[in-house]
């Protein structure tokens, strides 16, 4: 994954609702919907594996390899800030008044 900020990780209601309290940590609320957002994903086989990025209590970074079902996806979306994201109205920008001759 180079130049990327991370992925964004979508999953059925279903998945989430068999999942239970177990993915609860790991799951972003955002009005997008809930999900994951994790730095490197593999996809490659019966289980996607993501990579996330936390802090532990005393504030060092630590590294967690998660595996779902790849059947439990719904959706993957590469992001290129962890700051904002989601599918919000998108404001036209005004055009600058054009140089005149």
């Amino acid at each position: 994954m180079n130049g990327h900020g991370g992925y964004a990780v979508f999953f059925f209601p279903q998945a989430l609702e068999a999942l239970g309290e177990a993915i609860k940590p790991y799951l972003t609320s955002q009005p997008d919907g809930p999900h994951i957002f994790c730095r490197e994903i593999d996809t490659g086989g019966a289980f996607t594996e993501m990579t996330l990025v936390g802090k532990d209590a005393e504030g060092h970074e630590v590294q967690v390899e998660l595996m779902v079902p790849g059947s439990m996806i719904r959706m993957i979306v590469s992001a290129q800030s962890e700051a904002v994201f989601g599918f919000g109205p998108r404001v036209a920008p005004t055009p600058a008044s054009a140089p005149t001759a």
